[in-house]
């Protein structure tokens, strides 16, 4: 991939983004964590650490080295996604001359972003990537990413027989819809940042909307 097309969207630090790129961009074909995932969680970044604070360069590094090592929404492996792209984005920065310490900055941030991985954020960096990266799970852009991983797991849309799982449990591997209850509308609680909150909530009502129209239809 020309990555020339893309550094433009990670204004002002286009150089960092340039040296990075090549090691992140995406060979496995999931869309869901491609160039345009990382473009949007930059953009959530910006609007966050408008209001929060926060370095800049550390946290452009962090969201392009946050994926660093890809694992599968199916692998028993996934909870340990974040601590192996944490030690490799650690390796990579140091390599390219960056101090231990402001590399473990970014460690930190990238590790604890996932929330599979329940590592507690430290510093403002760590707080904003996991909240921007969060946002892009939720709302308009979080149904389309739950129906593309559905797809590509091999899920189906919901079960036919009970499809708001009242009379079983839910199971989000079998069932994209189930991943909005099970997930999706729980991950709004969890902020870490006053304005990423607020922009949570709103992004889970349009979830919500999309749930209940869909289950209209059905």
């Amino acid at each position: 991939m020309d990555i020339s097309r893309h550094l433009a969207a990670f204004s002002p630090f286009e150089a960092l983004a340039a040296e990075l790129l090549p090691h992140v961009m995406d060979d496995a074909g999931d869309g869901s964590h491609d160039i345009s995932h990382l473009v949007r969680v930059w953009n959530n970044v910006r609007r966050l650490q408008a209001q929060e604070g926060g370095d800049l360069r550390l946290l452009l590094a962090a969201v392009l080295l946050h994926d660093c090592v890809r694992v599968e929404k199916n692998s028993p492996l996934r909870s340990q996604a974040s601590t192996l792209s944490g030690r490799q984005a650690a390796g990579i920065l140091q390599a390219l001359g960056w101090s231990a310490e402001q590399a473990a900055e970014v460690a930190h941030a990238v590790e604890a972003h996932s929330f599979s991985a329940a590592i507690a954020p430290r510093s403002p960096e760590a707080k904003i990537l996991q909240d921007a990266d969060r946002l892009d799970a939720i709302g308009a852009i979080g149904v389309a990413r739950c129906f593309y991983t559905a797809g590509r797991m091999g899920s189906s849309l919901y079960d036919a027989a009970d499809p708001q799982a009242g009379g079983r449990a839910l199971d989000d591997r079998r069932y994209a819809l189930d991943h909005f209850p099970a997930k999706l509308f729980r991950l709004s609680e969890g902020f870490q940042t006053a304005t990423g909150a607020a922009m949570a909530r709103a992004r889970e009502e349009t979830m919500r909307r999309f749930v209940s129209e869909m289950l209209g239809e059905l």
